[in-house]
């Protein structure tokens, strides 16, 4: 079986990526374009080819921008045969924060006409397999949750950078976009509000340099890392942030569907995580209101984070049964 990859920017999707490890390991042959554009235009244009050259058996695409795939379904048939909706995140709801109430019926009809069009859907975690089913287009169609977590290569990465250079000092660590979207406001509010602990921020993003012009004096900030260097800062860790504000995405945002928080657990770290929403129990994740972060940080200083069972791990290895059983049901 043929499968082929889509999304606006495939070989910077991380679930993309994952997936095609996975089925390449049970057998199956994968296609990924490369783009030679961002533009949704010129994605959508050159996505169209790729179909027409490749005709793969199966499509999978991972939603967002959904615009993009507009008028993809007609081409089932004649390019490929079956399509996959993998319903990462609810597009019309980020619409809608960015351009008002009015712009969220817009981003849910296209979500809608991909829902329509597919013969099955995947989703990352509970809340946002009920967002795509809540569609009357889905009605009947077989849904499977496929979790976004690390995969089993990371421990052991992990452990094979525990003898990397790094500083001596523990510290309180952020990892991700330095952005609004992702916290940086609450970030460095802590930073300031916790004026004796150290603080590493780990990660990039086009305004960094703005928003970091005045970092405090227990801050510092590392930049871009490859991913086996941040196990290695990840492992001095006293505590790690997820400093997220609330918003209309929080009820999606899930220990299920966010990477990091993740890759954090699977260390053995405390977690304290604003602006998402707790599916499981998991150990050592501290979940409050951003306006608590300050406090809950304080009073996990000193916690030493609880031992983890082989039931605690999560592993995107784990997905492969699934993966397995999305496939062969088509």
């Amino acid at each position: 079986m043929r499968v082929l990859l889509l999304s606006n920017q495939p070989e910077r999707t991380t679930r993309l990526m994952m997936f095609k490890g996975t089925l390449e390991g049970l057998g199956f042959d994968v296609i990924v374009p490369r783009f030679s554009t961002r533009s949704w235009l010129g994605v959508a244009k050159e996505a169209r080819q790729a179909l027409q050259r490749e005709k793969p058996d199966v499509v999978q695409l991972f939603n967002v921008p959904d615009i993009i795939y507009h008028g993809l379904t007609k081409l089932k048939g004649s390019c490929f045969q079956k399509l996959i909706y993998d319903y990462r995140s609810p597009w019309g709801v980020e619409l809608q924060m960015a351009f008002g109430p009015v712009a969220r019926p817009v981003g849910e009809h296209f979500e809608r006409e991909l829902a329509k069009g597919s013969d099955l859907i995947t989703a990352v975690n509970r809340p946002l397999a009920d967002k795509a089913a809540s569609y009357k287009e889905a009605e009947g169609k077989p849904l499977f949750i496929v979790p976004n977590y690390p995969a089993q290569s990371f421990l052991e990465m992990s452990e094979r950078s525990s003898n990397q250079k790094v500083p001596e000092e523990e510290a309180i660590i952020f990892m991700g976009r330095i952005s609004r979207q992702e916290g940086i406001g609450n970030l460095l509010g802590l930073i300031r509000n916790i004026p004796e602990q150290q603080f590493w921020i780990i990660g990039d993003g086009p305004l960094s340099r703005w928003y970091l012009r005045k970092l405090p004096a227990n801050a510092r900030f590392f930049g871009w890392q490859p991913h086996e260097n941040v196990a290695a800062l990840i492992r001095k860790a006293k505590i790690c942030l997820i400093p997220h504000s609330e918003t209309l995405l929080t009820p999606y945002a899930t220990d299920k569907s966010v990477w990091k928080l993740n890759e954090y657990l699977a260390l053995g770290k405390i977690v304290v995580a604003s602006g998402v929403t707790r599916e499981e129990n998991r150990k050592n994740l501290v979940v409050v209101k951003s306006r608590e972060l300050r406090d809950a940080v304080r009073e996990n200083l000193h916690r030493e984070p609880e031992r983890l069972g082989p039931e605690d791990y999560r592993f995107w290895d784990g997905n492969d049964k699934i993966i397995r059983e999305v496939y062969e049901s088509l």
